[in-house]
């Protein structure tokens, strides 16, 4: 860890973000960090409290003169995506980040960063502590397991926060405020099977695809890049028909949210069949590498001989499986109408596992239109049950519907024009944020969304552009000496 990271500017941001750094955090194991920041608040003297679902809500009065202004929310999450390269030896629960300055970024070595959301919880705790800033009332609101099913949002109730403007620190992109976001879906679909021996005559591999570059799968899904589950699904379809390959086991990916960008499948194929799969995962991997060269220069698709599992996957339910991961749709369905660059609504795979008898398969529907969400998640049901998989809707969770009209939109609009010379881009963005839970308890909030410019969340390349911290720091400060009054 490079603790040149604490000397960046604005100096407190960067500290706290450091310390988060040194915290291990992951999803639903954010114990340590909830103690952490309520310390935090109880050391400043201010107002802490945790609800029941494990939320925490720190209150800091208005500064003399600043008292009749709306009280601003400043809200993140406390958690991050677990993801790290296969040859990086590194427990996220007990582990830090091992943070570094790569030129005009901070990234970490072969993990993600935790800059999603660590920027957002840094600056409210910044603001918490410099007692020169100017701003009327401040609730700084920090959510739990926001990732892996916005379990802190879900459990929020009325009476935890007394604000009038939610402001969401959760974005990407400096110089873009976010006004809405798309509505999410898990659909997981479960396969039973039937262990069988091993064949006789038969050689094993394990079939690899990485190199990948992965990301956020509802920032990053409009880019094509290549899922590892569809690339080794695909290849283990073929070789079943041509070379009679059975299935041992398949895994790849970790968390729901992210684009798989590496994988494996343990596979037997018969000693007289060997020579030719060798040579089809050759041409395959030339395919792919080809279909995908502009968007994944790194992609390898390859086999290695290894000793020969003493069970794989009957053949029913291996037909069953590959049949319909081969067949559910991954990526873009369709484009914002209005807004032809705004992606409306996707899919996309993101967790295979094979364990204990049974194979589960996780994928995510994100839609700005609610009943669309549904009839694609739906579609992506009667695939897996037409396979004979058990299959469930999980963790659905509404979009934000834009108000063009809102108070703080205009006003951080004219904040940013005069401290920056240019109007901030307006946006809904393809991926889930926390807001259109929080409104749908707190409906009567002026919600926006902003953050600085983050790169491939949610996967090792994860990144934060230095330049654009400071300059997301000044805009919140300068947001929130301008705060309307009452």
């Amino acid at each position: 860890m490079s603790e040149e990271i604490k000397k960046l500017q604005p100096e407190k941001l960067w500290k706290n973000f450091y310390e988060l750094t040194q915290i291990p955090r992951p999803s639903k194991k954010e114990e340590a960090v909830a103690s952490f920041v309520k310390a935090f608040g109880k050391k400043l003297g201010l107002e802490t409290k945790e609800d029941a679902t494990g939320n925490i809500v720190i209150r800091k009065p208005a500064t003399k003169g600043y008292e009749d202004r709306e009280t601003a929310i400043l809200q993140g999450h406390l958690d991050m995506v677990p993801q790290k390269n296969n040859d990086v030896d590194h427990d996220f629960e007990k582990d830090p980040i091992n943070a570094y300055i790569d030129g005009e970024w901070v990234t970490a070595k072969g993990t993600t960063l935790g800059a999603d959301n660590g920027m957002g919880v840094a600056a409210a705790m910044a603001v918490l502590e410099d007692n020169t800033l100017e701003h009327g009332p401040i609730e700084a609101f920090f959510t739990v397991d926001e990732e892996t099913g916005m379990t802190g949002a879900f459990g929020l109730k009325e009476g935890l926060l007394k604000g009038d403007v939610l402001i969401n620190m959760d974005s990407e992109d400096e110089g873009e405020l976010y006004i809405g976001c798309a509505g999410g879906m898990d659909t997981i679909a479960t396969f039973s099977y039937k262990e069988e021996p091993a064949p006789a005559g038969t050689r094993a591999y394990k079939i690899n695809a990485k190199g990948l570059k992965g990301g956020h799968s509802g920032l990053d899904i409009h880019l094509g890049r290549g899922n590892a589950i569809k690339i080794i699904n695909r290849l283990l379809w073929e070789s079943a028909r041509k070379h009679q390959l059975q299935v041992a086991s398949f895994n790849s990916g970790d968390v729901r949210n992210a684009i798989p960008r590496e994988g494996e499948a343990i596979a037997v194929v018969p000693e007289a069949n060997a020579t030719d799969f060798e040579n089809f995962v050759k041409e395959y991997n030339q395919t792919v590498r080809s279909e995908l060269k502009s968007v994944e220069p790194g992609l390898e698709v390859s086999t290695t001989v290894v000793d020969n599992p003493a069970k794989i996957i009957d053949g029913e339910t291996q037909n069953n499986l590959l049949s319909a991961v081969y067949g559910v749709p991954n990526g873009v369905m369709s484009m914002v109408a209005d807004m032809p660059e705004v992606v409306e609504t996707s899919t996309s795979m993101g967790v295979i596992k094979t364990e204990d008898g049974k194979i589960t398969v996780v994928t995510l529907q994100r839609s700005s239109v609610d009943s669309r969400k549904i009839d694609l998640g739906n579609m992506i049901r009667a695939i897996f049950e037409l396979a004979g998989a058990e299959t469930q809707h999980k963790g659905a969770y509404p979009g934000w519907n834009p108000d063009i009209n809102s108070p703080v939109l205009e006003t951080m609009k004219q904040v940013y024009d005069k401290e920056f010379g240019k109007v901030p881009a307006v946006k809904v963005i393809h991926a889930g944020l926390e807001c259109g839970l929080i409104k749908a308890v707190y409906p009567n909030l002026d919600a926006i969304s902003f953050g600085p410019t983050i790169r491939y969340p949610h996967s090792p390349d994860e990144k934060v552009n230095i330049e654009t911290v400071k300059k997301f720091w000044d805009f919140l400060i300068y947001t929130l000496k301008e705060m309307p009054k009452k």
